[in-house]
């Protein structure tokens, strides 16, 4: 067959520029084809008119996990892992986490464009109103056994959501938008209070208008008989900074099961409850988690070389070092180890500090680690201030989920508005068996 040259834009019919193109020759045919290049990335659909007869279906590209197909355009977080970068609206986390709040950071997210004075006054204002729960959610969650894991708990309370704000499935009306996201923002740390209250066998707590919505939180967690739960300000900065470094973080497994689920078109509550779900995973929430029984096996500094021995043969796993994104260290474990004295001022020392400290210590100077670009990444860190707090660690990756709320609705509402999406639907490679002949039920 003489070979050809096509076009590799099906929808266009435009010819690439020969330095914006990749050339493709399928063998199979000899054929040959320009596909264009934008923004570093090739169209999988392109490789459909590659075919070796007419009726054929075309090349499909094959990517277990996703790891290296873009599925989405987004202009909300941008992360450089190599350099160890992390942008929100092209604002540094530095930058965010020394001068903003976690609901100035949420609104960011949400408007693309940090919040004026009376922007930034009202956005609180609203969030702070709809903190509440109704009633029926409180029945909800109590019907729960009294072990149930805080995790499940969120999960049920925030797709129950739906039920009680029917209207949320109008996602073409802006204002149904805009209170779901308020919505949610507001009421997840009141559900996730809940939850914890339940599994301690404690009445709820309503939240507290007067308090700024770290110190709120805290106070539906630990407030008993006093008439008002006053937090140290050191705490609710800490916990406010931790907030904003889980804000968001570009395609993490929850944040692309919001937007597949998004992407049927239902409502915001379900979506974001899909998020949950996937964040309920040990391999995405519970990392900082395992960082807390590694340091309690490791139990004194003494044993952490041989610890690091047998993390070379293959006999102990090293949790909280290395991350999919990041090929240096994690800008957030950066920011959140500055948080960490300040928090046990307040709560006294933790010997699991010591340890993790000369841990970090000794492996950044063991090129074996270096090497591998394992540095401490968030989850290295943020266990030790959950449980400075007393917060037990089944709690942890719900309070994962508070702050990470607001990107979870922020790329809802992206993806809303983004006139490329489309139901999600990856398609498959089948493997099994085909055409066998059908064997009745008394003769197998």
């Amino acid at each position: 067959m003489s070979t050809t040259e096509r076009s590799g834009s099906l929808e266009s019919g435009a010819v690439a520029e020969r330095n914006d193109s990749l050339s493709v020759t399928d063998n199979r045919t000899g054929e040959s084809f320009e596909i264009p290049i934008t923004d570093g990335t090739v169209k999988a659909m392109d490789f459909r008119q590659m075919k070796v007869s007419e009726d054929d279906f075309g090349l499909m590209t094959y990517d277990p996990a996703f790891t290296n197909t873009a599925s989405c355009r987004s202009e909300i977080t941008y992360i450089d892992g190599e350099a160890g970068v992390l942008e929100h609206r092209g604002y540094s986390i530095e930058a965010l986490c020394k001068h903003s709040s976690y609901l100035e950071v949420a609104y960011l997210l949400i408007h693309g464009e940090l919040p004026t004075k009376d922007q930034h006054d009202e956005w609180v204002h609203e969030v702070t109103i709809h903190t509440y729960v109704h009633e029926g959610m409180k029945r909800f969650l109590q019907g729960f056994r009294y072990d149930a894991h805080p995790m499940g708990m969120l999960l049920a309370g925030v797709g129950a959501l739906s039920t009680f704000y029917p209207t949320a499935k109008n996602i073409d009306d802006p204002d149904e938008r805009h209170m779901a996201a308020v919505r949610l923002i507001a009421k997840m740390p009141t559900l996730a209070a809940f939850a914890y209250r339940h599994s301690m066998g404690l009445p709820y707590v309503y939240p507290d208008n007067d308090l700024w919505y770290p110190a709120n939180f805290l106070s539906m967690l630990y407030k008993m008989a006093e008439a008002k739960y006053d937090a140290d300000p050191r705490l609710t900065r800490a916990l406010d900074v931790l907030f904003i470094l889980h804000a968001d973080h570009e395609q993490n497994c929850s944040t692309s099961a919001v937007r597949s689920v998004g992407s049927s078109q239902v409502d915001p509550y379900s979506a974001v409850a899909a998020g949950v779900a996937a964040l309920y995973g040990p391999l995405h929430g519970g990392a900082n988690e395992a960082v807390l029984r590694m340091l309690d096996r490791i139990e004194t500094v003494e044993n952490i070389p041989s610890f690091l021995e047998g993390v070379k043969s293959g006999d102990e796993r090293l949790m909280g070092f290395g991350h999919r994104v990041y090929k240096n260290y994690d800008p957030r474990a950066r920011i959140i180890k500055t948080n960490v004295d300040e928090v046990l001022e307040v709560t006294g020392m933790n010997p699991k500090l010591e340890i993790a400290v000369e841990l970090e210590k000794r492996a950044l100077d063991d090129e074996y680690f270096t090497s591998r670009k394992l540095y401490p990444n968030v989850d290295f860190y943020s266990g030790l201030i959950y449980e400075a707090l007393e917060i037990p660690p089944a709690m942890f990756t719900v309070i994962f989920a508070i702050p990470r709320t607001a990107g979870w609705v922020a790329q809802w509402l992206e993806m809303v508005d983004d006139s490329d999406t489309k139901i999600a639907r990856p398609r498959q490679i089948y493997s099994g068996e085909r055409e066998r002949d059908y064997v009745s039920l008394d003769e197998r």
